[in-house]
């Protein structure tokens, strides 16, 4: 009986690396990395500006993956590893502008400033131009949340409901809302 040669890292699908990444494989994890990192980076950059928060949230996010990848479920629970990557950024991104948000002061005697756009709504403009631009900028933010997650991220209602904490239900009732009411306001 033979031994059963293990394929090496570049051969393998994201979610046999993340099993192997459990175990505590760095051949794997950097594999991993290697293929992950510049789409993520980009999908970071496209909510986000600032590349220092982008540079924290990465290394927060394949920290996180380095110490968690046990906790994958994996296809068998309807996820794909890339989708389980982008929710755990996702969520570390929410952390930083929380933590930005949190210790930003203004300086003593300035004049109260007028709320700037959240991130994500300056991407979207950016991204998303004309009458298109505008009736997503007048959607209510949380259909404007699941259309963006959907539409421009790519994820799937799942991972939709993972990275927003919504029921998928929800996602889908919103999304469908959010169609509704960009066809009207195109037409």
């Amino acid at each position: 009986m033979r031994a059963r040669r293990r394929k090496p890292p570049g051969e393998l699908d994201e979610e046999h690396l993340l099993r192997l990444v459990a175990r505590g494989d760095r051949p794997a994890f950097e594999e991993l990395y290697r293929r992950t990192s510049p789409w993520m980076a980009v999908r970071l950059r496209r909510r986000c500006a600032d590349e220092q928060i982008v540079a924290e949230v990465m290394q927060e996010t394949y920290l996180a993956v380095w110490r968690a990848a046990g906790a994958f479920a994996g296809a068998a629970a309807g996820g794909s590893a890339v989708g389980w990557l982008w929710t755990i950024a996702a969520r570390r991104l929410v952390d930083a502008f929380r933590r930005r948000a949190h210790h930003a002061q203004p300086p003593p005697g300035a004049a109260p400033l007028h709320p700037a756009p959240a991130a994500e709504d300056e991407a979207l403009a950016t991204s998303v131009g004309g009458e298109v631009g505008d009736a997503l900028s007048r959607l209510a933010p949380e259909l404007r949340d699941v259309l963006q997650a959907l539409v421009l991220d790519g994820l799937s209602v799942r991972e939709t409901s993972v990275l927003l904490g919504l029921p998928e239900g929800t996602v889908k009732t919103r999304a469908r809302r959010a169609r509704t009411e960009l066809r009207k306001a195109l037409t």
